[in-house]
């Protein structure tokens, strides 16, 4: 099982994040859409799922489905990132339970200890 699963379909920044987590010794599940990512979720007890909310596909949906189940039951960590002047989409991502939503250049720059965290 993996310690971290993620939702992010910017080829360069998943490359980016996978090796940070090699770096880091954090072992990491990747999920193409929002319904792979409920799925995994569900099936995987991560400690960390990371949602890139410009995913073009169904990243608030999966999101909001995490928060409404109280993440399958886990006691995990969710964080979502996203451009910092997307404030409606954060809203939505807040509103929907997500406690930590965060700009995507606060996300870049803190990578290596919010994957290490996993690992805690």
């Amino acid at each position: 099982m993996a310690d971290v699963i993620a939702l992010i379909d910017d080829l360069f920044f998943l490359a980016k994040v996978r090796e940070t987590s090699k770096q880091v010794g954090v072992s990491l599940e990747t999920a193409g859409t929002g319904e792979q990512l409920a799925q995994a979720a569900a099936a995987n007890p991560a400690a960390l799922v990371v949602v890139d909310l410009n995913a073009k596909q169904g990243a608030i949906d999966a999101v909001e489905q995490l928060c409404a189940t109280g993440n399958g039951g886990n006691p995990r960590r969710v964080i979502a990132f996203l451009s910092h002047v997307q404030t409606d989409l954060a809203n939505r991502a807040i509103s929907a339970g997500c406690r930590e939503v965060m700009p995507r250049s606060k996300f870049t720059q803190n990578l290596a200890e919010i994957l290490r965290g996993a690992k805690a």
